[in-house]
């Protein structure tokens, strides 16, 4: 079984971390610089980083705050938002990003993903998709969550992994927030579809979750979340402990 990575996220507004449900009403949380520090000092294997409204504000994503929180971490950090160029993509990660994660950007103009992967490698390139069922289909949503783009889900996040996407991350908007368990059902699919990592985001509320989700899809590669984190209800050392007692293999 490979190494299982516990991945917090940061979804930034106006420049302040925030958390809601089903990617709606959206709580102040704390400052990005502050959290992001106290996460790759107690743990965490990687750090996700959403400007979760430059898309839907047709913006550039913020990298002033980027700059300040990459400057302060020293574990692997995945940026978002408004991503939408090969340029985009230099700027985010000239300011300390390692990898780059493309939505809504990929979904207007595929060849992104490719043109991306070619310059600056496929582990580089992050494929992040919002998905909800829509009338028994997965679904993919663009402009963080707000626009159903009519496109199924599990074939989209297959072409892009075609397209050079090494890596895939899952956010179920139906479980986003509510706290009662990963999708593991959207995300057997996806892990049978794709032989890139795939990381799961939304539904954790518990340690239990996370056993639950490496148990039932050991090919799963990581566990993203926020508010679980966030507001303290789980400890990062505690949680990796847990999973050591379950036999999965994590990162000390």
């Amino acid at each position: 079984m490979i190494t299982k990575r516990i991945i917090p996220c940061l979804d930034v507004k106006d420049g302040r971390v925030v958390k809601g449900v089903n990617f709606k009403n959206l709580n102040d949380v704390s400052s990005p610089v502050e959290l992001g520090k106290f996460y790759s000092d107690c743990g965490a294997d990687e750090l996700v980083f959403y400007d979760i409204t430059a898309s839907s504000d047709g913006r550039q994503l913020f990298t002033d705050i980027l700059k300040e929180v990459a400057s302060n971490i020293f574990i692997p950090l995945t940026v978002g938002g408004g991503i939408n160029t090969i340029e985009d993509f230099d700027r985010v990660l000239k300011c300390g990003a390692d990898k780059v994660s493309v939505n809504s950007g990929a979904i207007k103009n595929p060849n992104l993903i490719s043109e991306a992967a070619k310059k600056y490698g496929n582990q580089c390139v992050v494929i992040s998709a919002d998905v909800k069922r829509v009338d028994g289909e997965f679904r993919v949503f663009a402009k963080g969550g707000r626009e159903d783009t009519g496109i199924e889900a599990i074939s989209w996040i297959r072409k892009c992994v075609e397209l050079g996407a090494g890596e895939v991350v899952v956010n179920s908007i139906d479980t986003d927030g509510v706290k009662k368990g990963f999708d593991i059902e959207m995300l057997k699919a996806v892990c049978e579809a794709v032989n890139v990592p795939v990381i799961a985001s939304g539904g954790a509320g518990s340690k239990q979750d996370f056993v639950k989700l490496f148990k039932e899809i050991p090919d799963i590669d990581a566990g993203l979340a926020a508010s679980i984190f966030h507001f303290g209800e789980v400890e990062i050392a505690d949680l990796k402990k847990t999973l050591k007692e379950n036999n999965i293999i994590v990162r000390s």
